[in-house]
């Protein structure tokens, strides 16, 4: 198997790694500027995201875009993780632009995907309610159909990301069944400023943005139902997991920081006259956190290459298992960049206390790991056991 990066990869990668180093120089410094700004990030920056082609890349040629897959994802996210940008790529690009490819009508996906090309469409995947935890079927907010052939939604979406500055909000619902069943679920696409609509906005413990939105009695148009509102959970579940792939890959560039950071602080802080390098205890904390960033780097790539099977269950079980690896390796690098670098490590003026934060929420989205392994161990491990003959 060729795991080489082709030409338009390696091109990719120097062109993001190029854009987003130079718009956070310093970390720590950029990301307090743009808690400034409206959602919690700068417009203008985000227009170069899409004049450079990055919001085009997982949609289609047929939509307008570039027609590439989940490695050069991957290569997205590996530079977000990096330079822990804040410009809403995973909610409008990976999550609601994700929606948009699996759900919508060919008509939806002409009308939708070219201002998220553009840059002038940000979209906000509402799916998580206070009562479903990782459970993307449990669903409680209802659609019920009117007059018009349209719907109605009534109920509450919590922590919904970008969910306060999102132009577009896509909302899962329940047109049928009860709260746990799997079908009769349907994705909307609401207005945020519609009549009904209620948003409470905050930043969150990595420093970006999310929010908590009622739905009482907010009319929906048909053309604003996604494909068929009652078969929505599998592009649901799709999407979340080209998410789950995407996180991971964003989850080792931070880590990277972090080895990075942490090996050259033990090169240059001196304790008993000596740098704390020199010391065979602190040499070993490094190798473990270099083989926990090599082992989360291995499952990534696996994620990347399962994110596009098309086989439910064998693309469920692979992001299972990445996100076992991601949040054992994260919580480890995590840790112990912050242990060896002291005090200064939980500092706010100091870049390693941002990247664990990040890492813990990665570790949180879309199931935590100790939900994540028993799912997989349920499902037999990443590899199922044979079956003895009869």
């Amino acid at each position: 198997m060729d795991l080489e990066l082709t030409d338009d990869q390696r091109l990719l990668k120097d062109s993001v790694n190029g854009l987003l180093t130079r718009r956070y120089p310093d970390v720590v410094k950029t990301r307090a500027e743009m808690a400034k700004e409206p959602g919690g990030y700068n417009a203008t920056g985000w227009k170069e995201w899409a004049e450079q082609g990055l919001t085009a890349i997982p949609f289609a040629e047929d939509d307008g875009g570039l027609g590439q897959g989940p490695v050069e994802m991957a290569l997205v996210g590996e530079a977000i993780g990096r330079t822990l940008a804040l410009e809403p790529f995973l909610a409008t690009v990976v999550l609601g632009g994700g929606a948009i490819r699996h759900a919508a009508t060919a008509d939806q996906r002409a009308r939708l995907v070219p201002g998220i090309v553009s840059g002038d469409l940000t979209l906000a995947l509402a799916h998580q309610e206070k009562q479903s935890r990782f459970d993307l079927f449990d669903v409680a907010t209802t659609a019920k159909p009117d007059a018009s052939g349209g719907y109605v939604l009534e109920g509450e979406k919590m922590v919904v990301l970008n969910g306060d500055s999102a132009s577009k909000l896509i909302v899962s619902a329940r047109t049928a069944g009860d709260r746990r069943a799997k079908d009769g679920i349907g994705l909307f696409l609401v207005d945020p400023k519609a009549t009904g609509v209620s948003i409470r906005g905050y930043a969150t413990q990595d420093g970006r943005r999310a929010a908590d939105i009622s739905l009482s009695s907010v009319k929906v148009a048909k053309d604003d139902v996604l494909g068929d509102p009652a078969k929505a959970l599998a592009a649901l579940e799709r999407t979340a997991d080209e998410a789950i792939a995407f996180l991971a890959a964003e989850a080792v560039g931070a880590m990277e920081v972090l080895h990075e950071a942490t090996l050259e602080y033990a090169k240059t802080r001196k304790q008993f006259g000596v740098a704390i390098g020199s010391f065979q205890v602190i040499q070993h904390r490094l190798v473990d956190m270099f083989t926990a960033l090599e082992q989360a780097r291995s499952i990534a790539i696996y994620g990347s290459m399962m994110a596009g099977e098309d086989n439910a269950t064998e693309r469920r079980r692979a992001m299972h298992a990445v996100k076992v690896q991601i949040g054992r390796s994260g919580r480890l690098v995590g840790q112990d960049a912050i242990q060896l670098h002291g005090g200064i490590g939980m500092t706010s003026e100091y870049k390693a206390g941002h990247y664990f934060k990040r890492l813990t929420i990665i570790e949180l989205s879309f199931g935590n790991t100790d939900h994540h392994l028993r799912e997989l161990a349920r499902m037999g491990g990443l590899i199922e056991a044979s079956k003895p003959a009869a």
